[in-house]
């Protein structure tokens, strides 16, 4: 993934699982049981990398929504641009499931073990 192909190319590396928990939590949740995706699609987080251009951007960024050049991990799932730039999607907090605001959650990045 490239500047120059960004809108056009999915992020490329290994999946991870993201989990989500917080003091008082029932168990540790999937980042799609967190965080909705207006399409109802999955969120596919890949290790994409990019340290050399998120030191250059500076922007302190870890985890995007959509595959990004500058992202370390991003969702495979949609293109640079779909979530601000084009709309194709928003992401939203189940409030449902979400602590109170000011709360101090964890979240775990694994790299997912394939064939298992």
């Amino acid at each position: 993934m490239t500047f120059k192909n960004k809108e056009k190319t999915h992020v490329q590396g290994d999946i991870l699982l993201v989990t989500v928990t917080w003091e008082g939590a029932e168990r540790e949740y999937d980042l799609d049981e967190v965080i909705t995706d207006s399409n109802g699609k999955s969120i596919v987080m890949r290790f994409g990398g990019n340290l050399p251009a998120a030191l250059k951007k500076r922007t302190g960024c870890l985890l995007c929504l959509d595959s990004c050049p500058v992202g370390i991990v991003s969702n495979f799932t949609y293109t640079y641009g779909a979530v601000e730039k084009r709309g194709e999607v928003s992401f939203m907090g189940n409030r449902n499931l979400l602590p109170p605001n000011g709360s101090v959650v964890v979240i775990k990045l694994k790299k997912q073990r394939l064939g298992v």
